[in-house]
């Protein structure tokens, strides 16, 4: 199903544009193979979610979680089963507990100390497809991946309403996650790719 999206999909953008070469076509078939499997991934978790009645807990924490993703980033698995696999146990598994499973108020502050502690020795951490070359920008992401997990630290210190400080924990604990080094060697995936590049950016 997917080859056959991608195939008539870029059979259409060569005759509307000839003049594109093997390699725009290559790029734009990467992008419509990204689009392709987040579509799919996410018709899979909401009809998971609108099952099991925790369509609202599984948003809420994608929420949480893709607001420090947006600028501590992460590995991304290289088969689309990987991917869905993770997907289901952060979201759907994530979505019960933060429904059903009062998270005690300390165990909390232990999970988002840690993961704060992480989040500000890892983030962000970047993949062999996307390496972060640019030295000034992978600081501008670390200060602001620090900001926004500090935030969610300190409302899940401050405030004790469990069903709130849930969904910062869990958002927290899985982005951590996503850029640990044990997580990249765990998925044989290189870590620090940036690394690899001669040429650096101030």
């Amino acid at each position: 199903m997917k080859r056959k999206f991608l195939n008539s999909s870029i059979d259409k953008i060569k005759k509307k544009y000839p003049e594109y070469d093997q390699e725009k076509l290559e790029e734009i078939e990467y992008g419509l193979e990204g689009i392709y499997l987040t579509i799919t991934k996410m018709v899979v978790i909401f009809a998971l979610a609108f099952i099991l009645k925790i369509f609202k807990e599984v948003i809420l924490l994608m929420v949480a979680y893709n607001i420090i993703r947006t600028t501590a980033f992460g590995m991304h698995a290289k088969k689309s089963i990987h991917c869905l696999i993770i997907s289901l146990v952060f979201f759907i598994g994530g979505g019960l507990l933060c429904k059903y499973v009062n998270i005690s108020y300390y165990v909390r502050i232990a999970i988002a100390s840690v993961s704060f502690l992480f989040l500000i020795i890892y983030a962000p951490a970047d993949t062999y497809k996307r390496p972060l070359i640019n030295a000034k920008r992978r600081k501008i992401y670390k200060i602001i991946t620090i900001i926004i997990g500090f935030i969610y630290l300190m409302v899940i210190i401050i405030f004790k309403n469990y069903y709130l400080c849930n969904y910062l924990c869990l958002g927290i604990l899985e982005a951590t996650l996503m850029i640990h080094p044990l997580t990249y060697r765990m998925f044989q995936l290189p870590y620090n790719n940036y690394k690899t590049y001669n040429v650096s950016y101030s």
